[in-house]
């Protein structure tokens, strides 16, 4: 049977295929010399010719984006980074994304209509990387395919049904000692980086923040700090310098650089500012100097964990460490002052001072 002229055409494909039945329509006409030639998109291929005419039929009595219909992964992975990218605040998250996106590399030239879930779930388990990294990928999927139902490319989301797939999330995060604090205190000045700890301590600042402390934020008078990053009740946050610490905050403030921690180019012999990264290495090397075993994250949950056993007000802590206040009546009608935050008192946290530690 002959099709009518501009409603599309099917091949047959050479070769043992799985769907040898290609489906082409017309996309418009260019001239090409003294010729005009016809522009073609694919619309899908299809395991027999009768799928292939009904896919067609389909097309015309609902015609949709062959663009998106078409898209793979890796297309899609594009148009989602380029958009999801913009609301991150920091390097580190983006190499994060970046990576996961490299290592599933099974799905990049998949059309992402045809993806399943024991694509995305062997992709994962097929990945030669840590949990964390596994942990990433699966969450990389979920945004895609959210951004995918979003503008109509798909209609279900399969991330959502990738249960064969466990990632195991470290919950064992190990305050430090009051001994490995008094430790760090007893080698301030011996140990490059070990104050920086002991601020993330006092602080309850996460790594990534304590890099991004700008020093025109710093006010040494009244005794706080604004900083903070990752989420809308952590952006900006006050938080309170404790007497133990001013006089290391003290010691790092120079309002010539833009940055409280700031690390230094041996080639151009200049200030350069501290990336994550580098703390990463600074901090393990502290770790290893005083016979530690702790990550750089286990500073703020130190924090946390100090300022629950003395008892501190829940309100007074969320806005501290930036976590969201969901009680309604508190986070509207209660008036938290930058004084109140700056009179807590950690008693437990600050002891032993520095004072008894010398």
């Amino acid at each position: 049977m002959r099709l009518p002229n501009g409603f599309g055409s099917v091949y047959k494909l050479k070769g043992n295929r799985r769907n040898p039945y290609m489906v082409v329509l017309t996309k418009g006409y260019v001239r090409a010399e003294c010729n005009i030639k016809r522009e073609k998109v694919i619309l899908g291929y299809y395991p027999t010719k009768k799928k292939a005419l009904h896919a067609l039929a389909d097309y015309h009595e609902n015609p949709y984006d062959i663009k998106t219909h078409t898209i793979t992964f890796a297309e899609l992975y594009e148009r989602w980074s380029d958009e999801h990218f913009k609301t991150l605040k920091n390097k580190s998250a983006i190499r994060t994304y970046t990576a996961a996106f490299n290592h599933s590399e099974p799905l990049h030239n998949m059309r992402f209509k045809d993806i399943r879930p024991n694509h995305l779930e062997k992709t994962i388990e097929d990945a030669k990387v840590g949990q964390a990294t596994k942990s990433k990928m699966k969450s990389m999927y979920n945004l895609i395919y959210k951004y995918a139902l979003k503008y109509d490319i798909i209609e279900k989301n399969y991330a959502e049904l990738c249960n064969s797939v466990k990632i195991e999330r470290k919950n064992n995060r190990i305050p430090f000692s009051k001994e490995e604090i008094k430790n760090l205190w007893n080698h301030i000045d011996q140990i490059p980086f070990a104050d920086m700890i002991l601020i993330g301590i006092y602080t309850g600042f996460r790594p990534i923040e304590l890099v991004q402390l700008k020093n025109e934020n710093v006010n040494l008078d009244e005794n706080f700090i604004i900083g903070g990053t990752k989420t809308k009740a952590g952006t900006n946050r006050t938080v309170p310098i404790r007497f133990d610490i001013k006089p290391l905050i003290a010691k790092r403030y120079n309002p010539s650089n833009e940055y409280l921690f700031n690390d230094y180019n041996m080639f151009e012999h200049d200030i350069v500012p501290l990336t994550y990264d580098k703390y990463r290495g600074r901090f393990k090397k502290v770790m290893t100097a005083l016979d530690m075993t702790h990550s750089p994250h286990e500073t703020r949950h130190t924090f946390i964990t100090y300022a629950k056993e003395s008892n501190i007000n829940d309100y007074l802590l969320k806005k501290i460490i930036g976590h969201e206040i969901r009680d309604v009546t508190e986070k509207i009608y209660t008036h938290r002052t930058t004084e109140e935050l700056i009179n807590l008192s950690l008693i437990h946290i600050s002891e032993p001072t520095r004072q008894e530690a010398i």
